[in-house]
């Protein structure tokens, strides 16, 4: 499932995405900490058919309900200056089996040839983290590597511990 991200100037950010039933979602995330879940009309998939505003503390909930989902953030001026090779942004989600985990042993190059170049943190970016660096869950891991092993490290952060 692929996640659209479109930037709403004065509301905020709406995410979507079309499940394999062809049935399309959203979540509207307003500027307030708000969030709407959307489902959109089957027949105009471009007009919602039903809306549920969720508070902030609600959002959390069904979120660790909905763990698992890891967002690709593909970082496009490194993209287009070397074919073949990706480089994406993975956010660690609560409950993966890498939560807790130091680099090392994620083995996450020898399992998908994928390389971390950076981890961020809060407000902070950490630059080739070491072997012994611990991944904790909101890290945002940056990486870089074909898109076969993309999608392979992907479904490893994804995988529940």
């Amino acid at each position: 499932m692929t996640i659209e991200r479109t930037a709403l100037p004065g509301v905020g950010i709406s995410h979507s995405v079309t499940t394999a039933a062809q049935q399309r979602l959203g979540v509207v995330s307003h500027l307030s900490g708000r969030r709407d879940l959307v489902v959109y009309d089957t027949e105009d998939p471009e007009q919602a058919a039903r809306t549920v505003t969720l508070e902030d503390h609600e959002a959390h909930q069904l979120a660790g309900l909905l763990a698992g989902t890891v967002t690709v953030d593909h970082v496009g001026e490194l993209e287009r200056l070397i074919a073949g090779i990706s480089a994406v942004r993975l956010r660690i989600p609560a409950g993966s089996a890498y939560d807790g985990v130091a680099l090392r042993e994620t083995r996450a190059r020898t399992h998908t040839g994928v390389s971390v170049v950076a981890v961020e943190r809060d407000d902070e970016v950490i630059p080739a983290p070491d072997p012994g660096f611990v991944l904790r869950h909101g890290d945002t891991v940056v990486a870089v590597g074909d898109d076969p092993g993309i999608v392979a490290l992907t479904a490893l952060i994804a995988a529940v511990s």
